[in-house]
């Protein structure tokens, strides 16, 4: 990122306008089912901030801390029977469509209360100093909880942040006129809803899908599927059509309108989406505005919004490099403030180790793969944030236990639930081996628990499952690359038991064979018109056949490299064009 740091730096110093960032690490969503049921990334928030900041388009200094919203700022907007009706598990768990049993009711409301007070101050913030001024602009990194009404929720919108900001600008004295647009790619029915005898806001919206009648107008237009240069060219009448005289604006800019959404039913690209945002900062240049990021559910949504960020920040159209990994790049900067005396291992000879290699005292100075004791291992956990994101799903008083047990070295992490009981959380198994000749960290196993949450409908039980996941399959899987890079490893290695685990790091880790990577490659394409979870059962029930042939699971070696793969892409193509899967109704006759 250095280069692209510095340009980003120099854009700042001649370009850069007013944006002040809200952000808050507890906006990450505490859903562990979420990803899996929406493809919703529940980090989000912390994939753009980080980015933000790590390429230099936005100053840490820019960065705001939000305030929880107050219930009486809420109730200006919502009836007391509803924000009662919300604190309870089974309908926060309808709105955000996951379990009851799933959710933590404080933490999800903490967050929730803490993205509309940042709305709040994010509106106060633009409007203050005298209104107007050029290039005053906000971001909301969590917000635009447009599907929410006055007595209802539904969505993933718990409250309409943005209706309770605008009344908290009324009671404050604000009583400009207001523009609302929503491009997010459903339409702003709860907004319409909560504003509807508000005669000083106006509402504009384009989204792919027609919820009317609204309660009140709005200037909407539904283009089902439209591409760049259609949307485009309609936004542009839309901004034309925005009245004179606005004091301040909310831009829902939407991720879901990306192609390949899963909920969305348009299909922009991350370029049409900043040429989208360019337009309207443009049209805004005088007008104060806050931006808020709405909805958003496939695996490019964060770099829509950081390219809002970029774009309000530098004016920028820069392309976000490919191969940046937000979480991967916000590890290696955790991992540059460890020392190795907090990880376990001294420079210096102990007499401890002396006495443990002559046999004269039992092992209990044992480290994991010679480097890491329980302590270390322990404080890493905190570090990288792992173990804050357990404590917000109801699990403290945490312990690593670490030994031998052949062929490698076990790591378990323990945390009490609310009831005091001890669980296994996350327990793994490496050892340092060589793969395709050359040395990696070979895992196993690795199994991330979370005892307290329960199958359902909803959050069904994978192959191999005892207990739901803890919906951190991704810090783990760093956690782990972060130790073989400190350890001098070329990469992880593993056996992907089944379909769904090979799945899940697909992009990052790669069969050591080409042809095994090929047909892997071939499967994922031919089965994409299923969900995970029938897919997985798909292939673990042999109704999957490769060229008409009953297909059965191959658990060959997967390898996440430290440094991009030496794969052979000629053989890779080869085979995923000659192997073609389909799904069978029921199992195959006997071969």
């Amino acid at each position: 990122m250095g280069l692209h740091a510095l340009a980003n730096r120099a854009r700042r110093w001649l370009h850069g306008m007013a944006l002040e960032v809200w952000h808050d690490p507890a906006y990450r969503l505490p859903l562990p089912g979420l990803e899996f049921a929406t493809g919703f990334e529940p980090r989000r928030a912390d994939f753009v901030a980080w980015y933000l900041l790590q390429s230099h388009a936005v100053p840490e200094k820019a960065f705001r801390k939000p305030r929880r919203a107050t219930y009486a700022e809420l109730a200006r907007v919502h009836t007391p029977e509803f924000l009662d009706s919300i604190a309870r598990p089974q309908e926060l768990a309808r709105v955000f469509s996951v379990d009851p049993g799933l959710l933590p009711v404080d933490e999800l409301l903490h967050a929730i209360r803490l993205s509309v007070g940042g709305t709040i101050e994010a509106s106060r913030a633009v409007l203050r100093k005298g209104g107007a001024r050029l290039g005053r602009r906000a971001l909301n990194l969590l917000g635009g909880f447009h599907h929410a009404g006055r007595a209802r929720a539904g969505g993933f919108c718990a409250v309409n942040d943005v209706a309770v900001a605008i009344a908290s600008l009324r009671a404050d004295g604000f009583a400009g006129q207001i523009s609302i647009l929503d491009l997010d790619a459903h339409p702003p029915d709860g907004t319409a809803e909560c504003l509807e005898h508000d005669e000083k806001v106006w509402i504009g919206s384009i989204s792919g899908a027609d919820w009317g009648p609204f309660p009140r107008a709005v200037d909407e237009t539904v283009l089902e599927w439209a591409e760049d240069t259609r949307y485009l060219e309609v936004l542009r009448g839309l901004l034309a059509r925005m009245p004179d005289g606005a004091k301040l604006c909310y831009v829902l800019a939407g991720g879901d309108v990306l192609k390949g959404d899963a909920l969305g039913r348009l299909a922009l690209t991350l370029d049409g989406v900043r040429r989208r945002d360019l337009l309207v900062s443009d049209a805004l240049l005088e007008i104060p505005s806050v931006w808020l990021p709405a909805g958003g559910y496939g695996p490019t949504a964060w770099q829509a919004l950081a390219g809002t960020g970029l774009l309000l920040s530098l004016g920028s159209r820069t392309r976000i490099p490919k191969t940046y990994d937000p979480l991967g790049a916000r590890y290696a900067e955790v991992a540059l403030t460890l020392e190795r005396e907090q990880l376990g291992q001294s420079n210096d000879l102990s007499m401890d180790d002396v006495a443990l290699d002559l046999g004269l005292r039992p092992d209990k100075n044992k480290l994991v793969l010679g480097f890491y004791s329980a302590q270390g291992l322990e404080h890493a956990f905190s570090r990288y944030g792992i173990l804050r994101e357990l404590e917000r799903l109801g699990y403290g008083q945490f312990r690593v236990e670490i030994g031998s047990l052949s062929p490698g070295d076990r790591m378990r992490l323990y945390g009490r639930d609310a009831s005091g009981a001890e669980h296994t959380l996350i327990e793994t198994m490496v050892e340092k081996r060589e793969v395709g000749g050359v040395p990696v960290l070979y895992v196993h196993w690795l199994t991330l628990r979370h005892p307290a949450a329960h199958f359902s409908d909803l959050r069904p039980r994978l192959p191999g499952q005892e207990v739901p996941g803890l919906g951190m399959a991704r810090e783990a899987t760093e956690l782990l690359q972060r130790m073989a890079h400190r350890l001098d490893l070329k990469g992880v290695a593993y056996r992907p038991s089944s379909y769904h685990t090979a799945y899940a790091g697909r992009g990052q880790l790669w069969f050591v064979e080409p042809e095994r990577q090929g047909r892997f490659e071939a499967l994922v394409r031919d089965l994409a018109h299923l969900s995970l979870l029938d897919a997985t059962k798909a292939v673990a029930e042999g109704r999957v056949l490769l060229n008409g042939v009953k297909y059965e699971w191959e658990a060959d070696e997967m390898v996440r490299w430290i440094e991009a793969p030496q794969l052979d892409r000629e053989a890779v193509a080869r085979e995923r064009e000659r192997a073609h899967f389909t799904v069978t109704a029921e199992g195959p006759p006997p071969q």
